[in-house]
């Protein structure tokens, strides 16, 4: 693993989930789903310039808009999928308002510090290494815009 510091807000989420054990790791994980920052709850006009993350079984739609140099992202998830959901969620949380330098930066197995190989299957987890790697492309193509 990666001794980078992450974003502020990223390492009080990775923190809290490694503080706990098991079952509440879940838990706190459902309990950031509750809180997922759907599309689907947004006007039709901002579903424009979304992205698929086709890697993921659930279907994962993915929006990132660069406000005032900092990213923002809002995704479409069915709520039947809770965990996404809260992988989501802890993105959208995490990374919000961050330039897109201060994404790229953000080591591509961060999540592993919170524990939750011990409670999810690999599979799982790779649904939150492609929507890593989704958020840091989006970040790739706002930096190429802001230089061209």
């Amino acid at each position: 693993m990666h001794d980078i510091t992450l974003p502020p807000r990223l390492e009080e989420i990775v923190a809290d989930f490694s503080e706990l054990e098991g079952r509440e790791k879940l838990e706190l994980l459902l309990e950031y789903a509750e809180r997922f920052p759907s599309l689907s709850e947004q006007s039709n006009s901002d579903r424009q310039a979304i992205e698929p993350i086709p890697e993921c079984m659930t279907p994962v739609f993915l929006k990132a808009e660069l406000v005032d140099g900092g990213l923002e992202f809002a995704f479409d998830i069915p709520p039947e999928s809770p965990t996404v959901r809260g992988y989501a969620s802890i993105f959208a949380e995490g990374l919000h308002h961050l330039t897109p330098e201060q994404v790229l930066v953000i080591p591509n197995d961060f999540y592993l510090r919170m524990g939750l190989e011990k409670v999810l299957s690999s599979q799982r987890l790779n649904g939150m290494a492609a929507i890593l790697a989704h958020i840091k492309a989006q970040a790739v193509r706002f930096m190429a815009q802001d230089s061209a």
